[in-house]
């Protein structure tokens, strides 16, 4: 089993920072192909926020270009999520996820964590 553990959210002011961090653990995680974040506001489907693979590349949504930055450490297994300039619309759960190629069956597998609550006040 896998387990994608988040922290870093809270309650920021408009224009404020916080930096999320996941990290997984597990004894069936042969490698991890890409982690990622998405979030999920109040009566809005969730989106995908920011992604990175093992390689490095990255992908973002539009509307935190520029604001946010995504980075991990493969040692760690940890993906980071660095948020600037904060709006109140960045207002949702942001939920961890990864694409994990277990150790037995060498399928790749797809995990995500409880979620972390980020609220940003206007």
């Amino acid at each position: 089993q896998v387990q994608l553990v988040e922290s870093g959210g809270g309650l920021v002011q408009a224009g404020g920072s916080l930096r999320l961090s996941c990290a997984a653990s597990g004894s069936n995680i042969f490698s991890i192909n890409a982690m990622g974040w998405y979030r999920q506001a109040p009566g809005k489907q969730r989106e995908l926020v920011a992604i990175i693979t093992s390689g490095g590349s990255t992908n973002y949504a539009d509307s935190v270009k520029g604001r946010f930055t995504i980075s991990n450490d493969i040692a760690k297994n940890t993906v980071y999520l660095q948020m600037n300039s904060l709006k109140p619309e960045d207002t949702a759960v942001y939920y961890c996820n990864a694409d994990v190629r277990e150790t037995w069956s060498r399928v790749v597998m797809n995990y995500q964590g409880q979620g972390t609550q980020v609220t940003v006040s206007s």
